[in-house]
Parts: structure tokens; sequence; C-alpha cells
């Protein structure tokens, strides 16, 4: 028979500990605000999951703001990317037309940074941590009940509790229905990625779309490549060896220009299904939402960890306002939901717009592909068009106070 649970209690605690979780641990930290960051899997584990890579200009310059500066020596600034359809490639310049550039920095070295920088700071990040049970969010001693790595129960009561926790939020769970709308649309598509051992078949990323469908032409290191095809949600990676991978890559790209892929071994397999979601509101009672516990975008637009890194910075000045007062009401944590929320469904409009504009859908018609065509077209040929995707594939700057929205 196990004892009582034991209880803890800090100011702030920090459920997930990824990029947005450990962002957010050390602008805590730099603000001198005690917290604890709980995350239920392993340091190693978070490392191996591959994810996105690419940065606007506002994530660059908050990592560079709080001292990982990594990014600048080591990420590869992109000044444009290639739309590519009817067999050619079609350049946007993105730096000419935005004044601003993107960073390919894999999403795995942000967290490397972060994590990192927690453990020189000796910041209180406990792996595999599990969260079982949210308490008490409606009250001013919010808190969680845990289970370390050995299984121990463990209880930690805060004055605000913040769910980073992914797309499978423990945090967002705990809510009912009759309490937070959540808008959900799902893709009939999936995008089959993989590492290849190769170099670079393209000094910027390509954005293909074929009669055989889409693909995605991006780089990993100087060594290794990270390409996407279109595939079937349902798509199983084990039926597809090397030779398939490449058949189905080269026969998206092909054109009358001669373009291909440099070829190599193929090192990791996954399938990438697509979701949109919001939840709204953000805040409940003392406990907010961040990052894509709040909300997911599907990769065309490059948009998920930049929205999460932007709502941290937001939620950061938020709670440190919050935190620091005298006296007051707890509703000024609603201006975080006010402040993200325009640049959330901005995001979610414009990755829904790239991705119903590059890619087949099933049973599409010869109509709806002429349609797609003729879009990709015009854009190409307007600077307007081009100016309003490079606009929003860079982002919208950093975020903005309340009182300039």
């Amino acid at each position: 028979m196990t004892g009582p649970a034991e209880v803890e209690r800090t100011r702030v605690v920090v459920v997930g500990g990824g990029p947005a979780g450990l962002l957010l641990s050390h602008l805590l930290h730099t603000s001198g605000v005690e917290h604890v960051v709980l995350e239920a899997r392993t340091r190693e584990e978070i490392y191996r999951t591959t994810r996105a890579g690419i940065l606007e200009a506002s994530s660059v310059s908050t990592l560079v703001d709080a001292g990982l500066d990594r990014v600048l020596r080591e990420g590869d600034r992109h000044d444009g990317i290639a739309l590519r359809f009817d067999g050619e490639s079609h350049r946007i310049d993105l730096h000419g037309l935005t004044g601003s550039a993107v960073w390919l920095y894999p999403q795995t070295e942000v967290f490397t940074d972060l994590a990192d920088r927690a453990a020189q700071h000796g910041a209180d990040v406990r792996w595999q941590a599990t969260v079982t049970d949210v308490l008490d969010v409606r009250t001013g001693r919010p808190g969680v009940r845990w289970t370390d790595a050995e299984g121990r129960e463990r209880e930690l009561r805060c004055d605000v509790l913040v769910g980073a926790d992914g797309s499978h939020s423990t945090c967002r769970h705990s809510l009912s229905e009759d309490v937070r709308r959540h808008y959900v649309h799902q893709y009939p598509y999936a995008w089959f990625g993989v590492i290849v051992e190769a170099p670079r078949s393209a000094p910027e990323l390509v954005y293909t779309t074929s009669e055989h469908g889409f693909a995605l032409i991006s780089q990993r290191t100087e060594t290794h490549q990270r390409l996407y095809f279109q595939c079937d949600p349902d798509e199983d990676p084990a039926r597809w060896p090397d030779d398939r991978v490449w058949h189905e890559l080269q026969r998206r790209v092909t054109g009358t220009d001669g373009f291909r892929l440099l070829e190599g071994p193929v090192t990791e397999r996954s399938v990438l299904r697509f979701r949109s979601s919001v939840v709204e509101p953000v805040r409940h009672g003392r406990m907010l939402l961040a990052g894509d516990a709040a909300h997911t975008v599907p990769p065309t637009g490059a948009k998920g960890l930049n929205l999460a890194l932007a709502d941290v910075v937001v939620l950061h000045d938020v709670l440190s306002r919050w935190l620091s007062r005298t006296g007051g009401d707890d509703t000024v944590l609603d201006e975080y939901g006010r402040r993200v929320s325009d640049r959330v469904w901005r995001a979610q409009h414009f990755s829904a717009w790239m991705s119903r504009m590059l890619h087949s859908h099933p049973g599409e018609s010869g109509f709806e592909r002429g349609r797609r065509l003729a879009e990709l077209r015009t854009l190409v040929a307007s600077e307007s068009g081009r100016r309003f995707l490079a606009e929003g594939y860079t982002g919208w700057g950093p975020v903005v106070t309340e009182g300039a929205m």
C-alpha cells in the first residue's frame, strides 16, 4: 500500500518540456520566477523526434535575444523558396519582397539549445514526469498530480499552470467539452517523409506539384536531405524500399529543365498526418495553453514551431506582469488569448491555403486540377501574389503588445 502523494509548491508549473515549455522556462528564469517543468518523455526521446526545421526571422530573434545564437552560426539562411509546377521551378524571392528571410534549423537543434541552457541554469526540469490529473484550475491553488520515473505519485501546486504538452495535451483534455471550443479540420492526405544520405539537390526549399502529387525538397545537413511526398494517411512506410521511394520522388519533380534529385540510402521513413485545430479560449481559470496544446497546423506553411515560440513570448510578458501584481483580477490573464488569436488564425489560413493549392485531392476532377494550376501560374506572374506568399511564409513580424494591435 502506497502512502499519500508528496505535495510540493512553486509559482509556475509548465507541463511539457519541448521547445515551447523550455523557452518559457528560460524566460521565467531570466525574470527570477520560480517554476517547475514536467515532461513525460526523456530528453533523448524528444531529440529523436524529427520535426519541422524552418524558423521565421522573428523566431530567430527570439532565440538570439535569449542568448541562443547557435542558429546564426550553424543554421542555413534561406532568402527564397521555389514553387515547381508544369515541370519548371519558379523562385519566390522572400528577402527581395519582404526584407526578411527564414532559417533552416531543425527543431531538434532548437530543443537541444534550450535543454542545454536549462541544464546550465540548473532549471527544475523533470524528465519522465507523467501528469495524470490536472487539479483545481478554477481556484487560486491549481496543480497537477504526476508520477516520476520510478512510478511514485506526487502532487505539485502553483499559482498558475501552463499546458505546453503538445497536440495530445493532458492539460487540454482535462477540460470538458462544455467549457472549450475545439475547431478541427482533417486533411485527406499526408506526407511520406524520408531522410536520405545525399547532398542537397537544391539550394533552397522546392515545393512541387505534378500530376502524380505533391513533393517537398528540403535539406537537413550538407550530407543529408529531408524529402516528402504526398501519400494516403494510412500508408505503411514498411512497404517502401529505397528504389520505390526514389522512383516516386523523381517522377514528381521531373520536368523539361532536367531537374533531378541526388539519390542515396534512405535512413528514416515516417508518415505525417495533416490536421488543423484551434482551441478557444486558451485560458481556463489559472491554466493557460500554449503551442500545439492550443493549436496545430499542417506542415506546408512551416508555422507550427514558429506559432509556439510566438505564444510563449506573449505568455511570458503577460505572466510576468500578472505575477508581479500586488492585487487585481485574474482576468488580466485573458490578454494572452487576445494577443495571440490573430496570429494563430492567420497561420491557419496560410497553411490551409498553401496545402490546398499544392496538393491533389482524392478524386480530384480535371477542372479542380486545372484551377489549382491556374492559381499557381497567376501567383508567380504577379508581384502582389508573390509578395502575399512571401509575407505569409516569413511571418508577420514580432509579437506586438495589446495596445498596438
